[in-house]
């Protein structure tokens, strides 16, 4: 009898077995995020969870938390649980104005938040898997590319969709969003290579990283969205500024792209409408466009609610709501707007923030968006390695205050952050600095 007992597994030893099905399944479903964010949100969504619930389960089985304990994580349980609490349907305190829906859409953001988690603490700590993310990275900027140039020749895309109002390039997709998502993969895509080419010190290999940079640049003229062009070329100047060898190249892609603009009344007269016309006349009237107007409404929320702002998703609900109606920043539109210019979010990140906590769930992401940073820059001025610095340079641009953006945790941008958030912070903690990496 003692020794069946002795040779029976225990329950912690039958649970240990697990562990490499449920490492293998986050790794699928973390990978598989990458094709489903292009063209099933629904799905990704289904994906995402499956590689949190893997990782909560291998640190319950080996009781693991210490992850818990990494700064970020617990700056941005701060965030989300203030906003969680900002979301809670307390009608003495004026809390929760919206009820179960936002309550709902607040506890939900934490999904993100353990989805870098994993990424960085478990699912993405091997090289290979860090590989196997670069080249599904790799590939989904291609489709998007390939795409996108069909369209700008033929006029519509592989799967016979036209250009958006006949200028404005779809890539793959029905709408025009292939601009936001090519804007943060081509940077991690782009500046690894292109800087390899530079390190061999021969001219072929310069002009062809100079044409690697000057082809996204051109890329993003074509798809003619204004703001993911900017952010691109933003982003292309971080990674000149801590490479030094880019800074040329990164010079040249940027005049390059400045005339082509200069030529686009004559070889592409929609682009020059939207990017420079267009560009110019919201930018002498900003106060009364329509981005100025989402701005005046989010910040007469917060400043009507400055403590606990609306709770999650509070824009979307609280924006028509006349109590909120207030005249543009030049005074030229007295109702603001009224109900016409509403939409889901405020279109920048720290107005939502505002707008879903107060004041206080400002200062919390703020505090959180430099948490976030930190890890990703640490050693990159000393020894700048060219994959970290396209993925510091995809966070800045994501997190940049002035810019306009999809909702912060919507799909499929906010899955497009995370992932590539969650990306840096595993090359972050696990890649080989230089003087560690191995002899060849």
């Amino acid at each position: 009898m003692s020794t069946t007992s002795a040779t029976r597994p225990s329950a912690a030893d039958s649970l240990t077995r697990w562990l490499p099905v449920l490492d293998r399944t986050a790794l699928a479903c973390v990978l598989l995020l990458i094709p489903l964010l292009l063209h099933a949100h629904g799905i990704a969504e289904v994906s995402l969870g499956i590689a949190d619930f893997c990782f909560l389960a291998r640190s319950a089985i080996t009781r693991d938390w210490a992850w818990t304990r990494t700064y970020w994580f617990r700056v941005g349980l701060l965030w989300w649980g203030w906003v969680v609490l900002c979301s809670l349907p307390i009608r003495p305190f004026d809390l929760g104005e919206y009820g179960g829906p936002s309550l709902a859409q607040a506890v939900a953001n934490l999904r993100f938040l353990v989805l870098v988690a994993a990424m960085e603490h478990a699912v993405l700590r091997g090289a290979k898997a860090r590989r196997w993310m670069f080249g599904l990275i790799v590939a989904a900027t291609i489709y998007m590319t390939v795409q996108s140039l069909f369209q700008f020749v033929f006029g519509f895309n592989m799967y016979g969709q036209p250009k958006s109002g006949g200028i404005i390039l779809t890539g793959p997709f029905a709408k025009p969003r292939v601009g936001p998502p090519l804007a943060r993969v081509l940077l991690p895509v782009l500046i690894p290579p292109a800087a390899a080419l530079l390190a061999r010190r021969r001219w072929g290999a310069t002009l062809g990283a100079a044409a690697l940079l000057v082809g996204g640049v051109v890329l993003m003229v074509l798809v003619n969205q204004r703001m993911p062009l900017v952010l691109t070329v933003f982003g292309l100047l971080i990674g000149g500024l801590l490479l030094r060898q880019m800074r040329m190249p990164v010079i040249a892609a940027a005049v390059c792209g400045g005339l082509l603009l200069a030529a686009s009344p004559l070889i592409a007269p929609g682009v020059y409408h939207r990017l420079i016309g267009h560009t110019a006349h919201q930018m002498e009237y900003f106060p009364s466009s329509p981005y100025g107007e989402l701005y005046t409404r989010a910040l007469e929320i917060g400043l009507k609610n400055p403590i606990s702002g609306l709770g999650a998703d509070g824009f979307r609900y609280g924006c028509p709501n006349p109590r909120y109606f207030h005249p543009t920043f030049d005074g030229l539109v007295p109702d603001g707007g009224g109900k016409q210019i509403c939409a889901n979010h405020p279109h920048n990140p720290y107005m939502e923030a505002l707008v879903n906590g107060g004041f206080p769930g400002l200062a919390l992401f703020c505090w959180l968006c430099l948490a976030w940073l930190a890890p990703l820059a640490r050693g990159l001025w000393r020894d700048p390695d060219p994959l970290r610095v396209g993925l510091f340079a995809t966070a800045v641009i994501q997190l940049w205050p002035l810019a306009s953006t999809s909702g912060f945790t919507s799909m499929p941008m906010g899955g497009w952050f995370f992932l590539l958030l969650g990306w840096g912070m595993a090359e972050a903690r696990w890649r080989p600095r230089p003087a560690e990496a191995p002899p060849r």
